[in-house]
């Protein structure tokens, strides 16, 4: 059965930091996306940052030099680093990935940043 668990959220202050983790485990096979997205309450789900297996990587104008993605191919794990956070940053972080048969989505982790 394929599983995502999502890590690392939490209360910030504005202007801290903080770092996502989401490791997938009951996946064969290469995981070709792997991508973080956002949902604040009331409005729709947006995508924060994704990487694929070669490297390439994407974020939203809004965190751009602000939000790093990595990823651990050996360990089928994501991670998103989250520095200067600002109050519109709140909102809950889900993890997504994709191979060739599958997609999933995690459980959502909370972010809140107060000003």
């Amino acid at each position: 059965q394929v599983q995502l668990v999502e890590s690392g959220g939490g209360l910030v202050q504005a202007g801290g930091s903080l770092r996502l983790s989401c490791a997938a485990s009951g996946i064969s096979g290469s995981i070709s996306v792997m991508s973080w997205y956002r949902q604040a309450q009331g409005k729709q789900r947006e995508l924060v940052a994704s990487a694929t297996s070669g490297g390439i990587t994407n974020y939203a104008d809004s965190v751009k030099g602000r939000f790093t993605i990595s990823r651990d191919n050996a360990k089928n794990t994501v991670y998103l680093q989250m520095n200067s956070l600002k109050a519109e940053d709140t909102a809950v972080y889900y993890c997504y990935a994709r191979t060739v048969l599958v997609s999933k989505w995690g459980q959502g982790t909370q972010v809140t940043v107060s000003s």
